[in-house]
């Protein structure tokens, strides 16, 4: 009986451990029907899409044209070779370097670089503007125009180059019609950075991505939203080694709007040519004051449409080739266009280049003088000299005309009449040199002409000039008192000039005062009161168009790829400059004097202006250390035409013909005689209409416009 319950107990165990063995394969059978019929698809789902990779494709970007439909910015078809680094990765060590180096030799690159170039951006050792920003599942581009024997030869070897892909893709392209640069208004692109991707994503905007490019400056960078289009995307399957294996799905890529632009190609050249041709000349003249010849470093031109203030042409120098950069900008042709031994040819003088308007500036002080109490019949002397405490200031040359009026001064640009208007704003209003707040009529007629502020212009990085009034010398002082301060409260040594070492120590004693010598310097646009060629067009469209400031505008419509006008961009009034009755048309009758017999007339001998008046003002600003610098500024009764060069000379004499050559071309002027159809623009002026946009992709140009006048063209 003792030997009986052992075996009972035993027996009790294995039957437990059967019941749990049978519990437990009852639970997975009862689990793997609950995964694979009940949950099935859920997880063949899941399964499926841990498979699947996105591609990004890329979208053709918009084209930007001109006001005939002329293309500006396009695109054009290019061999690109791109590496798959999920085939690389597999390879040895070995194999993966000798694979690069045969693939350099074929795309003409080193190694070394191409494998900067599949790094991903925040890898180590990642090199910004070369890095990879896209999907980790995507080739990625290391060159593009390969020739197409390179290209077959990629092709037709696959044995030889595993991991390469080779396709046709779109990059910008710059047809240059009539042989323009236009670098400055056009722009430039280069991928975009991981902070603004993160930016994008952070606003819901899926327009960009990893791989995309973005505009950078021009109306690239201005109108990228619409440009940039809307990228697809690729599925493709891929296997646990994240090899491509298939394709799943495909979501097609929007292109890009066409931008419209206010530019004619034709005025854009001539504008361009006289630009180069005046700075040439001048650099092979000799300057009479220095005894060398001028530096001619630098120079702008803006025709605008007075009406309107739309900018039809505008050009820089030093420029550069905006196709430098759509394969990749090295970092010795990047330095190029940062570099001030070349002239900083990224810089848009036009827009971003600032300068002292010198005698250009007097129709403004004219202006303010007849709103506050001055009267066109006033005269005053114009001497050769005027002196301001124990300092001669001088007329050009140190002519004298006796007492003249407004007009006549500004005919013959006389300084001391204008000196003696500041002079004596200074004295009735500000003699208290310390007084911040005192009134001056001349710097508040300036600041209403828009001087000072930034024009408003559609395109980025513009410069807002300076009106070096008693606010500024205040807060100039108080940013600049520690350096000058400290040059003087040493013993002058040998890099310091004594105009340097003088000047610290008068500017730490008493620089944040407004004298009358800054007063008078402001009358004749000297001093420390800078613009822009941009500010100063738009400043003589007021005039123009009898007070009117527009903000400036380069695009005027955004079309859709199949030609649907998604937008127009109409001019946009910002201010208006009240004058008393008669001013305007005072100031538009003294500035035809300029053209007929004042400075810029020796320009202008033979020009028809009985049937184009021309209005005109030149200048000739200095600055310390520097040759003068050259400026004409002139309208019409439908265009401004501004033109400067820094450090050339006399404004008439270094900067006159071109600004001629411009207004010939713009009206078909052949001699003394108006030849319409040979003006650069048909019609003479902008069309009011687009260009036609066709289904097949081709661009026709608008249908040209009845010969308008200012006084009823439609303001468009």
């Amino acid at each position: 009986m003792r030997s009986a319950l052992p075996t009972s107990r035993g027996g009790l165990r294995l039957l437990v451990i059967q019941a749990l063995v049978f519990s437990l394969f009852a639970t997975l059978f009862v689990r793997l029907y609950y995964l694979q019929v009940v949950s099935g698809d859920e997880y063949q789902g899941r399964a499926a899409a841990q498979s699947v990779r996105e591609i990004v494709v890329q979208p053709t970007r918009g084209l930007i044209v001109d006001d005939q439909g002329r293309p500006l910015v396009a695109n054009r078809l290019t061999w690109v070779v791109s590496l798959d680094r999920t085939v690389l990765d597999k390879l040895p060590a070995r194999e993966r370097r000798i694979l690069v180096r045969r693939v350099g030799k074929v795309i003409d690159q080193q190694p070394r670089r191409i494998e900067k170039k599949l790094l991903s951006c925040g890898a180590e050792g990642a090199e910004p503007g070369v890095c990879w920003n896209g999907s980790p599942y995507q080739p990625v581009p290391v060159a593009q125009d390969l020739p197409q024997d390179g290209a077959q030869r990629l092709r037709e070897q696959p044995e030889d180059f595993p991991g390469v892909v080779v396709e046709q893709q779109t990059v910008r392209a710059y047809p240059r019609p009539f042989g323009i640069n236009a670098a400055h208004l056009l722009g430039y692109l280069s991928p975009i950075t991981e902070d603004e991707l993160d930016t994008a994503e952070e606003a819901g905007d899926q327009s960009v991505n990893g791989a995309s490019v973005v505009g950078r400056a021009g109306i690239e960078q201005q109108y990228d939203s619409w440009l940039r289009g809307m990228p697809g995307y690729q599925q493709v399957q891929v296997d646990s080694m994240g090899r491509v294996i298939g394709d799943e799905a495909d979501v097609e890529a929007q292109p890009g709007d066409t931008l419209v632009t206010s530019i004619d190609a034709k005025v854009q050249s001539v504008v361009e040519q006289q630009l180069h041709e005046r700075i040439m000349t001048a650099r092979a003249t000799v300057d009479p004051v220095t005894d060398r010849p001028f530096a001619a470093d630098s120079g702008a031109a803006v025709v605008m449409e007075a009406d309107t203030g739309r900018i039809v042409a505008m050009a820089s120098q030093p420029t550069y080739d905006p196709s430098v950069w759509v394969d990749g900008i090295t970092k010795k042709q990047l330095a190029a266009l940062y570099s001030e031994k070349a002239g900083t040819p990224l810089l848009s003088r036009a827009t971003q280049g600032q300068f002292a308007p010198g005698s250009t500036w007097k129709p403004f002080m004219t202006a303010a003088a007849l709103t506050h109490g001055y009267s066109p019949s006033t005269t005053l002397p114009c001497s050769s000299a005027f002196r301001v405490g124990n300092r001669d200031f001088h007329n050009h040359e140190s002519a004298a005309y006796g007492n003249i009026t407004f007009a006549q001064a500004l005919e013959v640009s006389c300084n001391t009449f204008f000196f003696r208007v500041g002079y004596d704003y200074w004295q009735k209003y500000g003699s208290d040199a310390s007084d911040v707040d005192a009134e001056d009529p001349l710097v508040e007629e300036a600041e209403k002409f828009g001087f000072g502020s930034e024009t408003g212009v559609d395109l980025p990085g513009e410069a807002s000039g300076r009106i070096a009034d008693r606010h500024w010398k205040r807060a100039y002082y108080k940013s600049m008192k520690s350096f000058y301060c400290g040059i003087a409260a040493k013993p002058q040594d040998a890099d310091t000039s004594d105009f340097v070492y003088k000047f610290s120590r008068e500017f730490c004693l008493e620089g944040y005062q407004y004298k009358v010598t800054d007063a008078v310097n402001f009358a004749i646009g000297q001093g420390d009161t800078i613009v822009t060629p941009l500010q100063l067009a738009r400043g003589y469209a007021a005039i123009a168009n009898g007070g009117t400031l527009y903000e400036p505008r380069v695009a005027r419509a955004v079309v859709a790829a199949d030609g649907t006008v998604i937008r127009r961009i109409p001019p946009t009034v910002s201010g208006h400059v009240d004058l008393p009755p008669g001013v305007h048309g005072y100031i538009d009758e003294a500035l035809k004097g300029v053209t007929r017999q004042g400075t810029m007339a020796w320009k202008m001998v033979g020009f028809p202006q009985d049937e184009v008046p021309i209005r005109s003002k030149t200048g000739s600003a200095e600055v310390y250390g520097k040759q003068s610098t050259s400026w004409v500024a002139s309208y019409s009764d439908d265009y401004v035409v501004v033109m400067m060069i820094s450090q050339a000379g006399t404004g008439s004499g270094a900067s006159g013909e071109g600004v001629r050559k411009i207004w010939e071309a713009l009206y078909g002027i052949d001699g003394e005689q108006v030849v319409p159809d040979r003006a650069v623009i048909p019609g003479t002026l902008l069309p009011e209409r687009l260009p036609s946009f066709r289904a097949d992709g081709s661009i026709l140009p608008p249908a040209v416009d009845p010969r308008r006048t200012s006084s009823d063209q439609e303001k468009r």
